[in-house]
């Protein structure tokens, strides 16, 4: 059975390495995803390997779910089988959760995910970014990681991709047990 991995993100070059795209950026650190061949397609880009459809939205965040669900609709995954990955404020930066459903905490692409598919039932990995000390939360996701993150960035990503291929292979349930609220880094 496929299983849909969804990574939200802006498209757009002055979006490519902010906060709000770091889950685009942990597929790109998949082991695989140099073999894997992209097309467009349902307001996005897809590609496929052996157990997985990968989805990385081309639609703004707010309305991931007009690429969310033709995607979800055309490869016959049924919501418990899509994983989605995000940014989150509410983890800190280097840390992941595995979620089992559940609301959007103010998250648009989350949000609009929920509202298409008629449901919220869906998985999803929380990529922890932390909150501003200063500033709006919308500044905050829309910025380049700072000098002090992008040392660790990389092994973050890595070990990121690493659950992303571990749900993959052994299902939700395993991987959530194994990277529940999970630091993956040190940091300072």
């Amino acid at each position: 059975m496929k299983q849909l991995i969804v990574a939200l993100g802006n498209p757009g070059t002055e979006y490519a390495n902010t906060r709000h795209n770091v889950a685009w950026l942990v597929l790109d650190h998949l082991k695989n995803s140099g073999s894997l061949a992209w097309k467009e397609k349902f307001k996005g880009f897809f590609a496929t390997d052996s157990e997985s459809v990968f989805l990385k939205p081309q639609t703004f965040m707010n309305l991931s779910g007009e690429s969310v669900v033709p995607a979800a609709q055309f490869f016959k995954v049924a919501p418990e089988n899509i994983l989605v990955i995000h940014d989150e404020l509410d983890l800190p930066y280097g840390t992941i959760a595995f979620k089992k459903g559940g609301g959007s905490a103010g998250h648009n692409g989350l949000k609009s995910i929920s509202q298409l598919l008629g449901t919220p039932n869906y998985m999803r990995l929380r990529v922890g970014i932390g909150r501003p000390a200063v500033g709006t939360v919308s500044n905050w996701v829309l910025s380049d990681f700072s000098s002090e993150e992008q040392i660790q960035l990389n092994d973050y990503l890595d070990a990121t991709a690493k659950a992303v291929e571990l749900y993959q292979s052994v299902g939700y349930d395993k991987a959530a047990s194994r990277f529940s609220r999970k630091a993956l880094i040190q940091t300072p």
